[in-house]
């Protein structure tokens, strides 16, 4: 596939669609707008959902205290923040999606491997999201459960379908409203509510690892398409600014979630998200509660979006890179269509405890993620330091080549590495189990995953390299160039 395809995809066709027209093809740097702080919003919009909130119950239900239950999410989320906001200076330096750029670490064909895992990551969240949000919804206005799971997949449909910049218009004036409308929940539930004694007999730090590794998971799992949103801006962006921004609305958003969610598990002999927010905001005014729920589900709606317009940029690269297809707005649609029909279908099947589930899906992300993130962070910042040929991650014959056995290794080893360390509901490795269930395989995961790729890639030639990104360069501006031609008049 040619990275800067002429027509659909050219800044003529962007110019006159309102319908976004790039999908996992390189963004000319004519093309580049926003404003680096509008990332802030974007991420703290994108996780102030009730899938967040959902996270912070985990503490108490374990027996931690709230104090105890607060730390823990809180460095969680920092932790796995850490590795989202990174990967947020790889779309302006680049212009790509996030997940098509692992073709330099693992081949064209190769980056299928984390790939279908992180289609299972989009359509799992969509698949929570949309539980929650018709619950929530269906608190307020009239309807069955697969009438709402209809619409709001629509909603989430046609927001994926306009794409990039309604998007972020959309996540940047709800961070108002949910600031705005959890600010006073917040005070409520504190000013109100009187968190029960921690569970001595199962409150521990084992516990407390186990509420740190689901939290740090939960934002790791946002890694996988954070330059969606960073590609479109300017080239030069301050790197730091970027990567600040990204860590500020994620970080702070996540910490506020998951804490409030502790405090309400804390208190709440059965906590559930939509009916504990109801119960706390109409005891502070009538309806308002009601109010903040309808508000969260829209929230809901708009992360949904969100994951499918991500996901149909991964399932467009997996195919690509066995058959090459023109990224058209044809596809984009089709595609987003496509995933919104599988979430529909896993959320009709989805079993009603679906909080214990989702609990293990959120460590399955973290053992999937762990060591792609590992790999692509080394690579982008320790071996190729920004420098990547972008038409050769399309070009099989490229110098990535279709499977680099070196990415693979690392991430099959960074894997392994983690096994004994499991602690999920259907397995428990040696390792956790010795430490008395404490799960500690991120690290295994970060230090295997990225210290072999590391290794294994100190003999790289990377002045063959920068000869292949040098042609690169020129071939996008020469195709930059024939762009911005006149056509020939018709005679």
């Amino acid at each position: 596939m040619d990275p800067a395809t002429p027509g659909e995809g050219t800044s003529e066709g962007r110019g006159t669609r309102m319908i976004e027209v790039r999908s996992i093809d390189y963004v000319p740097v004519r093309e580049r707008h926003g404003k680096v702080w509008h990332q802030g919003p974007f991420w703290f919009t994108g996780n102030f959902v009730l899938t967040t909130m959902v996270t912070g119950f985990l503490g108490p239900a374990l027996g931690l205290s709230l104090p105890a239950s607060v730390a823990a999410v809180v460095l969680g989320a920092c932790f796995g923040t850490f590795f989202m906001a990174f990967h947020a200076n790889q779309g302006p330096r680049m212009g790509l999606p996030q997940m098509i750029q692992s073709r330099a670490q693992f081949g064209i064909r190769g980056a299928i491997v984390p790939f279908a895992a992180v289609v299972f990551v989009y359509v799992g969240f969509n698949v929570f999201n949309v539980v929650l949000a018709a619950q929530g919804l269906r608190t307020v206005f009239p309807g069955g459960t697969t009438l709402w799971y209809v619409l709001i997949i629509g909603v989430a449909i046609v927001l994926a379908v306009v794409g990039h910049d309604l998007l972020h218009l959309v996540q940047r004036w709800l961070t108002y409203v949910l600031i705005a409308v959890f600010g006073v929940l917040t005070v409520g539930a504190l000013g109100r509510l009187h968190p029960h004694a921690a569970d001595a007999a199962h409150g521990s730090w084992t516990s407390f690892l186990v509420v740190f590794s689901a939290a740090a998971g939960y934002q790791i799992s946002y890694a996988v398409y954070v330059s969606d949103y960073s590609r479109y801006l300017p080239r030069d962006v301050s790197a730091r600014k970027v990567i600040w921004w990204t860590y500020a609305g994620a970080a702070g958003s996540a910490a506020w979630l998951m804490s409030l969610g502790a405090l309400l598990a804390s208190a709440l002999p059965h906590p559930d998200a939509i009916t504990a927010i109801r119960q706390v905001g109409n005891a502070l005014l009538p309806g308002f509660g009601t109010f903040a729920v309808v508000v969260s589900s829209v929230a809901l709606i708009g992360i949904m979006a969100v994951n499918a317009y991500g996901a149909m940029l991964t399932t467009t690269s997996a195919v690509d890179a066995f058959r090459a297809v023109r990224p058209t707005v044809r596809l984009r649609i089709a595609g987003i269509v496509a995933i919104g029909v599988i979430v529909f279908a896993v959320a009709m099947l989805l079993p009603e405890d679906y909080l214990a589930s989702f609990n293990t899906f959120v460590l399955m992300m973290l053992y999937f993620l762990i060591p792609w993130t590992a790999v692509n962070l080394v690579d982008f910042y320790c071996v190729r330091r920004g420098h990547y040929a972008v038409t050769a991650i399309f070009d099989p014959r490229g110098i990535y080549g279709r499977w680099a056995w070196r990415g693979i290794l690392a991430y099959a080893a960074g894997f392994v590495a983690m096994i004994p360390f499991f602690a999920t509901s259907f397995y428990t490795g040696p390792v956790t189990e010795a430490l008395g269930g404490a799960d500690l395989s991120f690290v295994p995961g970060l230090l295997v995953g990225g210290g072999l790729y590391y290794v294994l890639n100190r003999n790289l030639d990377l002045a063959a390299e920068q000869a292949a990104v040098a042609a690169s360069e020129r071939e996008l501006e020469a195709a930059a160039d024939a762009e911005r031609e006149p056509a020939a008049p018709v005679r």
